[in-house]
């Protein structure tokens, strides 16, 4: 855990160990009044029960919005973040600047891209192109069924005795 303006917040940057399952960044369009946070907790409910452990700036780092940083400190946690994940999963059923930011960082630092978004959601022809995957769903409730045929991993292999 790291300690940042006195608040426990989960660590997304200690080295990644192979038992352990692999991170999945989550970059979606955050409100300050957190009316998506139950989108947010739903995708990455589905993300967890596929096998990964999940980064969202909004959650871990901003805590819902108990801690306020400054627009660089912000970008400096997201590329972190960033960089510490294996997937970066970016959902455009909502535009954001900032989700067009991550999506081109992850990008360039070879990050594989997946990206959802709610049917009836302009995905751009940029975004499609780096993208490995595209998901569309209707529901919250029929993404997590989508993400389990499309991303779930094999467990790790158990350690010999």
């Amino acid at each position: 855990m790291l300690r940042l303006a006195g608040l426990r917040v989960r660590c997304y940057n200690e080295r990644m160990d192979l038992t352990k399952p692999m991170r999945a960044y989550l970059a979606i369009k955050y409100h300050e009044d957190n009316s998506n946070r139950d989108r947010i907790e739903a995708i990455t409910r589905a993300l967890e029960a596929c096998g990964f452990d999940t980064v969202c700036i909004v959650r871990d780092v901003e805590r819902w919005g108990e801690v306020d940083l400054s627009p660089r400190d912000l970008m400096a946690h997201t590329f972190r973040a960033i960089d510490w994940s294996d997937l970066v999963i970016v959902d455009l059923t909502e535009k954001g600047v900032g989700v067009g930011i991550e999506a081109g960082y992850a990008h360039a630092q070879g990050k594989e891209i997946v990206t959802i978004a709610q049917r009836g959601a302009d995905i751009s022809a940029t975004l499609r192109g780096i993208s490995a995957r595209v998901i569309v769903y209707d529901t919250l409730a029929a993404l997590a069924p989508l993400l389990r045929t499309t991303l779930c991993r094999e467990p790790p292999p158990a350690a010999a005795p």
